[in-house]
């Protein structure tokens, strides 16, 4: 299966992996899921990180990304066409683009944001 993994799984499992579910971290672990992780999310930890919000650094990050066999997911101009009909269920703008490219690409994805379940045709993972 593939698996969009939100920005905060991947903080998760590279700072504290228990606070990932069972199933989260099973899926992380299984041979046969396909991880994808968005541009977004590194643009998004990479901000945070300059504003001092989070200690992971591009060093962490990219290692993390390799140990996981995450691939990179670019972001694309169909990914935020799906912004414009996307309803407002979540304000934060890094979580809705990564919900837009999940519907775009009819992927699931690993979050535990409540928030993210109230999008039609999103499936989750946790």
């Amino acid at each position: 299966m593939r698996l969009l993994l939100d920005t905060a799984i991947l903080i998760h499992a590279v700072e504290s992996p228990e606070r990932l579910s069972r199933r989260a971290a099973s899926a992380l672990q299984s041979a046969q899921n396909v991880l994808d992780l968005s541009s977004i999310s590194l643009a998004e930890i990479a901000i945070k990180a300059a504003l001092g919000k989070l200690k992971l650094s591009s060093v962490i990050a990219r290692q993390a990304v390799q140990d996981l066999g995450i691939r990179i997911l670019p972001y694309t101009a169909d990914h935020a066409f799906y912004l414009f009909d996307l309803p407002r269920h979540h304000g934060d703008p890094f979580d809705r683009q990564i919900i837009a490219q999940a519907l775009c690409e009819k992927i699931a994805i690993v979050t535990a944001d409540e928030k993210f379940s109230l999008y039609q045709g999103l499936k989750i993972v946790w």
